[in-house]
């Protein structure tokens, strides 16, 4: 099934595809990137495609590091990999409502858009395509309006139809996620809406992971609560054999956990509240990313041979400025979406998503 979605988007950006007259494609140009700390290392980028051995466009957009593959971007949400490789994107513009999918030089091509408010973290937040994309096209998304956070469908040339309604909205903690576990089930990972009271609160649908069955446009029935007591910026990362774990923040700690049948369990906390942002899982490790701290940090994946869970280590520092979003594909590359049009110190080509191969993350057991 992601296969399929996968060849249907890679082909998207590849200019095979007729698309409407919303796609578009940015020219690029040279800026300074970040500066790097005194003594560290420089990061393995992922091994570099034959596009980037040729001459770069010229342009206001291109980034010198070959490791980006987006810029110019509105603040952004989640995002996805466009291919098997992690060479092609899919990311979310939180401002603008758009899902745009993108590659190293281009083209861009918007495959979505909806109406969305955009104040405080809300907008579109997440997305996700439809186990059957390939034949019927749909993306669903989790997007704040004037009077909530709620999940709707999109189909071409059509508005949103409502799925899930009355989410709370807040000033922040609207941040939220979503994936399909199987073709009749939607993970969907919601903020506190800045009221941790309501995260405890079963009649609330605020600070929870949903599971959403039904997916007409009428009255749905109410989504069942998998598990509960989250904060803000709550990210989904599942693995491969279906495990799932939540990144949040709340008012005392950063924190990843693994939802177990008994419930949530803490894995690692951060007191220092470095603003996790997203998180994704590859080659046996839980990867985070960092808002504040600008950091991508990992630890490696509890077994049931052994549990232990050590202190994570840090395999990007400060390269790329405020991140966002992440996803993480099987070969192990990781693609992240930074926010620093949001809250950092936009560079020319902000905002961007870059690929990135973690070296010896999450403290790797000998």
């Amino acid at each position: 099934m992601l296969v399929t979605i996968l060849a249907v988007i890679t082909l998207a950006v590849g200019g095979c595809a007729n698309f409407t007259e919303q796609d578009r494609q940015r020219e690029a140009g040279a800026f300074t990137p970040n500066s790097r700390p005194s003594g560290q290392a420089e990061p393995t980028p992922p091994p570099a495609t034959p596009r980037e051995t040729q001459p770069p466009p010229s342009g206001p957009c291109v980034d010198p590091d070959p490791a980006v593959i987006a810029t110019c971007l509105a603040s952004t949400g989640g995002l996805m990999p466009g291919d098997d490789q992690g060479e092609v994107t899919v990311v979310a513009e939180r401002t603008t409502g758009k899902i745009i999918t993108t590659k190293r030089y281009g083209p861009e091509r918007v495959l979505a858009q909806a109406p969305v408010d955009a104040s405080g973290d809300g907008g579109l937040i997440d997305f996700a395509f439809s186990p059957t994309y390939s034949q019927d096209r749909l993306i669903y998304a989790l997007i704040t309006t004037p009077s909530d956070n709620r999940v709707v469908r999109l189909a071409p040339d059509d508005v949103p139809k409502p799925i899930l309604t009355g989410i709370p909205k807040g000033t922040t903690g609207n941040m939220g996620s979503m994936f399909f576990r199987t073709p009749t089930e939607l993970v969907v990972a919601t903020g506190d809406a800045g009221d941790p009271a309501s995260a405890d609160n079963p009649s609330s649908l605020a600070g929870k992971v949903l599971v959403i069955t039904s997916f007409t446009s009428g009255a749905n029935p109410r989504p069942r609560i998998l598990a509960d007591g989250f904060g803000s910026s709550v990210a989904l990362c599942p693995n491969e054999d279906g495990t799932i774990y939540v990144a949040d923040q709340k008012a005392a700690e950063d924190r990843v956990q693994v939802l177990e049948e008994g419930g949530p369990k803490v894995l690692w906390t951060w007191p220092d509240k470095p603003q996790i942002a997203g998180c994704g899982v590859a080659n046996g490790s839980i990867f985070v990313s960092t808002t504040r701290t600008q950091r991508i940090e990992g630890i490696r994946e509890p077994t049931r041979e052994d549990p232990t869970v050590t202190a994570p280590a840090v395999v990007l520092d400060r390269r790329y400025g405020a991140l966002g979003r992440m996803t993480a594909l099987p070969n192990g590359v990781l693609q992240v979406a930074t926010v620093n049009r949001q809250v950092g110190d936009p560079k020319p080509t902000d905002d961007r998503v870059f690929r990135f191969l973690p070296q010896g993350g999450g403290n790797d057991r000998t």
